[in-house]
């Protein structure tokens, strides 16, 4: 007992309907995520909204870093600071725009700045390598910025160097014995 002539037809319909249901809601999909992007890359999103996707901010953060308007995208980056891909990555890019001016500003008339650009970045690094020590890409970065900039060496606290004048321990001194019962 197959399907009759009719059935199929009737079942083929049914199938083709709900192919073309699927396919119009993709391309409602992708004609938003095509209106988004012309969005970002105009600059003319809204103000940033806390219940936007963490992805769209990220996107958002970077049209801006590529626009120049590097303060804007730092505080973009750092509010996206989580523990997730999407966090990490902008931890990594907002550290590269700090290293950015941190390079920038060396060479030019604030040297002393770049200096404090440079550790914001340096520990951004670290940062994203406590929580991926795979990174490449940061451990790279990190090690360009020790080179820009060392970390300053730890100096222990050693004893001032004793002065040969100076009265000897019990134990090094000559002709003493502690008398052993």
């Amino acid at each position: 007992m197959g399907l009759s002539r009719r059935h199929g037809i009737r079942f083929a319909w049914a199938v083709l309907v709900l192919l073309g249901a699927a396919a119009a809601r993709d391309a409602w999909q992708v004609a938003q995520a095509e209106r988004l992007n012309a969005q970002i890359v105009a600059g003319t999103l809204p103000p940033e909204d806390v219940q936007s996707p963490p992805e769209l901010r990220f996107a958002h953060a970077y049209a801006q870093a590529a626009s120049g308007a590097s303060e804007a995208a730092l505080n973009r980056y750092g509010a996206l600071h989580a523990d997730t891909p999407v966090g990490q990555a902008a931890r990594y890019n907002g550290a590269n725009l700090l290293m950015r001016q941190g390079i920038t500003m060396r060479a030019g008339a604030q040297p002393g700045q770049a200096l404090a650009l440079i550790e914001l970045a340096k520990e951004s690094y670290r940062e994203v390598l406590r929580h991926d020590p795979e990174d490449w890409a940061a451990r790279y970065n990190l090690e360009r910025a020790q080179r820009l900039v060392a970390d300053p060496e730890e100096v222990d606290d050693e004893p001032p160097e004793s002065r040969r004048s100076a009265e000897r321990a019990a134990t090094t001194m000559r002709g003493y014995s502690p008398g052993l019962p």
